[in-house]
């Protein structure tokens, strides 16, 4: 937009204002001169001319910015989806297939005019597999569900060394027989913390017996609590198992990722701990070392806040 501005009858000044764009809204002098004239008008003209482009070309590179952020966000919430939904179709397919095939299996068996005792006998076998199968399918839809619930926390003040404590004693009675030592370091006088109690115990009990899994026959988990100057509380759990593939280390906490063999994990403790991890307003970090072990680190606030979590 163009102003000539006759305050003065002896001179000129001519106001150029760009288009109303938040980077370049702001009116620019460009001319001040003797008298109104054509030269003048030139000036004027040709400044608008070369300010108004610049804004176009500002503005459409914005645009295109604009596009290709939401299309890069498009293509990565669709990478997501389909690397959930090829994760849980894995996980219930394999099950399912299993159960077709006992299922054949005893019909089969069952068309014999008389079963006999090795018969049933194997048809109670297949019985109990196609249950342990189903087992499985539940726990990965349990597993779905709670992944995809995130109900606000229902904090209260919290012990966390018993807390911790009730759950290695858990994990400990289950694995004793298989001579695994657990070994725990509890800071003393470690103040009560404002959390959600079952939440937290869900995310040491997975981690747990993450760590017994790993450890296998003759292992050793170390439990440990601490409270830095950071303000926060730290629980480390540590085992001396087989360590995770360093490749494998930035993608351990997405949904159904998991290192271990087919039928021994959904792939989501993990992501459902750092799910929870996040809503208690804390963090959780691991540093592993294939052939040496693991250590989890969660830390937590003291005061929970709710804005901060979120």
């Amino acid at each position: 937009m163009l102003k000539i501005l006759p305050t003065d009858p002896s001179r000129v000044y001519i106001l150029v204002v760009p288009l109303p764009i938040l980077l370049l809204a702001v009116p620019l002098w460009i001319y001040s001169g003797p008298g109104p004239g054509f030269a003048a008008l030139v000036v004027a003209a040709f400044c608008f001319f070369v300010i108004s482009s610049l804004v176009r070309k500002v503005v459409k590179a914005r645009e295109q910015e604009c596009l290709l952020d939401l299309q890069l966000i498009q293509s990565q919430k669709l990478a997501a989806v389909g690397e959930l939904s090829a994760g849980i179709a894995h996980e219930i397919n394999n099950p399912l297939a299993i159960i077709a095939q006992e299922v054949e299996w005893a019909r089969h068996q069952l068309q014999a005019e008389k079963p006999d005792g090795k018969s049933l006998a194997e048809l109670k076998d297949s019985l109990d597999e196609i249950t342990r199968q189903v087992d499985r399918c539940r726990e990965v839809t349990h597993g779905i569900l709670d992944f995809a619930r995130k109900r606000d926390p229902l904090v209260q003040s919290t012990e966390i060394n018993k807390l911790v404590e009730d759950m290695a004693k858990l994990v400990e009675r289950e694995v004793s027989h298989e001579g695994i030592c657990v070994i725990r370091q509890y800071e003393k006088d470690l103040p009560p913390a404002l959390t959600d109690p079952p939440l937290l115990r869900q995310i040491v009990l997975n981690l747990l017996n993450n760590a017994a899994y790993a450890v296998g026959q003759n292992g050793t988990i170390s439990v440990e609590t601490r409270m830095p100057d950071n303000g926060k509380i730290e629980i480390e759990i540590s085992d001396t198992g087989c360590g995770i593939p360093k490749e494998d280390l930035n993608r351990i906490f997405d949904p159904f990722f998991t290192t271990k063999p087919p039928g021994k994990g959904t792939g989501l403790g993990l992501s459902l701990c750092h799910s929870i991890v996040i809503r208690l307003g804390g963090t959780i970090a691991v540093q592993s070392e294939q052939g040496k072990g693991s250590a989890f680190t969660v830390r937590l606030p003291l005061e929970y806040n709710s804005h901060k979590s979120r």
